[in-house]
């Protein structure tokens, strides 16, 4: 196996972290709460987030009573979500920079560990899937919150036909290997991972995640802090290519939003929960 030199992956995370801290986190918080609820977290567990953003899974978890730990590959974005939680007045949440398929935890220490939109961007996931299995105590909770697949996702679908209209000769994604944000899409390669690894109980529930965007400034402004995924499917494109795809986000937004003023995407998400053997 090549070994990954994460520099370059952490600082692109980190240039980043201010559009995403703004732009996605807020917008993923439901998401969190919801996929929370799903899992059981009550008052007083300990909860590790792995790959936490700026805290739309770390936050609600403190909130609900959670004593969080919050780790992520970039500094950048750890200083955000502490800035977050010392807003809110959080105080039951510590943040760490730290890699998510080496973490730098003990065996046996969470009794839930999760990862809402992070480690399904792992190149290697099943790698850092055993790091979040290995540091739940036995009979401990282990949950992935993943995207479907990428039709089952509107922003992929909106994006990937407005770059085709302006750039006809544009490749198509290919099914077989989808980009790393959809590797996790299908509910039963989910179930199958979550068991590979060592858990029982396991069950794939799945939600739908609804978006708001007034724009295709707006849509191609959070696409673009999302991950780094979308600023690779474009950065080839000239800036009159690029200037024609927003024309067409534009156009398709305003027919999905019809009289209103604002167009509502929607995603399909898989919510992974299993627990560790004793």
């Amino acid at each position: 196996m090549p070994i990954l030199d994460f520099d370059p992956i952490r600082d692109v995370w980190s240039s980043l972290a201010a559009g995403y801290d703004r732009l996605v986190t807020p917008t993923h918080l439901w998401l969190g709460n919801e996929a929370l609820r799903r899992a059981g977290l009550v008052p007083g567990m300990s909860f590790l987030d792995v790959a936490c953003g700026s805290g739309a899974l770390s936050l609600p978890a403190a909130r609900l009573g959670a004593r969080v730990t919050a780790i992520d590959l970039s500094p950048a974005m750890i200083e955000r979500l502490e800035a977050r939680a010392r807003q809110a007045g959080i105080d039951n949440l510590e943040a760490r920079a730290m890699r998510g398929d080496a973490l730098q935890l003990d065996d046996d220490t969470f009794d839930m560990t999760a990862s809402q939109y992070g480690v399904m961007l792992f190149p290697d996931f099943m790698a850092g899937l055993a790091e979040m299995v290995r540091v739940t105590r036995p009979g401990g909770t282990v949950m992935v919150i993943a995207l479907g697949l990428p039709e089952e996702v509107d922003f992929m679908c909106f994006l990937m036909d407005a770059i085709q209209a302006a750039v006809p000769e544009f490749p198509d994604l290919c099914p077989e290997s989808p980009p790393l944000p959809f590797q996790l899409g299908r509910p039963n390669k989910l179930r199958h991972r979550l068991i590979t690894t060592g858990l029982r109980d396991v069950r794939v529930e799945r939600v739908t995640e609804s978006l708001r965007f007034r724009s295709g400034q707006a849509l191609w402004d959070w696409l673009m802090y999302s991950n780094p995924i979308p600023g690779q499917l474009v950065a080839d494109l000239s800036q009159q290519q690029q200037a024609r795809v927003l024309e067409e986000l534009e156009a398709r937004l305003r027919q999905r939003a019809g009289d209103n003023a604002s167009a509502v995407l929607t995603s399909r998400v898989n919510i992974g929960i299993g627990t560790k053997r004793d």
